[in-house]
Formats: structure tokens, sequence, C-alpha cells
């Protein structure tokens, strides 16, 4: 286990990384939002990159399971495996809407103020769930498990919601992709 002064290095060493990433990325998603890439049909993508938030899921699940039962070297391993799946999706999602018109919702009743109630909070928390899934994975690469424990209740059910709400959007709005 590392001293307070080294873990508080090396969680200052990688802040101007969290910070960067964490306004990087979205701003990189808008201006992507704004090009149009034409020539390339991704309209495969929508059901991978939705499938890669499920599998987010279930590796975020599965990570807890295990640090409830101590298996913390499989904790590290479903955690790792649940950043990279967010980070496939996120790619995937990217390609898709740069080379796709957007889709517009066409249910109708009370699915479409659920449906635009999911996909303004899993928007809005998918922003704050940058940061923290960050703050979360440097603080154990720190050693820092008080804190890293502290922060991760906040984390897990965050990025849990928007790794779900990921999927149900992609099932509500399936139909009406042309």
């Amino acid at each position: 286990m590392m001293g307070t002064n080294a873990v508080s290095g090396l969680e200052r060493k990688y802040k101007p990384w969290i910070i960067a990433v964490s306004v990087a990325v979205p701003a990189a998603v808008a201006v992507l939002f704004t090009v149009s890439i034409d020539g390339y049909d991704t309209s495969f993508l929508p059901p991978i990159y939705a499938t890669m938030n499920g599998l987010t899921a279930v590796f975020l699940i599965a990570a807890l399971v295990a640090i409830k039962n101590k298996q913390v070297t499989l904790h590290k391993r479903l955690t790792t495996a649940a950043i990279v799946f967010s980070a496939l999706f996120l790619v995937m999602y990217v390609v898709y809407h740069s080379t796709s018109e957007s889709t517009p919702y066409g249910g109708e009743g009370w699915l479409r103020p659920l449906y635009f109630f999911l996909l303004i909070s899993h928007i809005l928390l998918s922003l704050v769930i940058i940061p923290l899934v960050l703050v979360t994975y440097v603080r154990a690469l720190a050693g820092s498990f008080d804190r890293h424990r502290k922060i991760a209740r906040i984390t897990f059910p965050i990025w849990l919601y928007v790794a779900v709400t990921g999927v149900v959007i992609y099932l509500m709005i399936s139909p009406y992709y042309t």
C-alpha cells in the first residue's frame, strides 16, 4: 500500500488528464454531431453499440458481486472490461451519428415523454459519468481504497443507469430506424 503522499501525488498526476478527457470527449461528440460523412453505410452499428452498453451493465454488476465476495483481481478485470466496452460504445456511437441522419422517435402516448425523459437523463448523466469513472479508477490504481469505495458508491449507480438506459433507448427507437 502506498503512503498518503504517494497516493496524493499519483492522483494529482492524473487530475489534468481526467479534466482533459472529461471536457474533450463531450466536446468532440458535440462537434462530430455537426459533421456529416457521406458514403458509408453504418446502419448495422446501433444494435452493436447497444450491446456494448448492455455488456457494460453486465460487467458492472459482475464487478460489484466480485468485490462483495472479496475477489479483487476479478473486480479489477471486470471494471476494466466495463471501461473498454463503454469506450467501444462511444466510438461506434460517434461513427454512426457522423455517417447517418438522426432518427426521430415515432412513439406516441405515454411512451413519448418516457422516451425523452430517459434520453435526456441518459445524455446528462453520460456527461457526469466520465469524470466519475476516471476518478474512481485512478483512486483504485493509486491504492486509495477508502476514497475509491466512497466515490464508487456514487459512480456505480450512475454508470449502471447510463448503460441500462442506453439499451432501453435503443430498444424504444429501433422500430423507427429506416
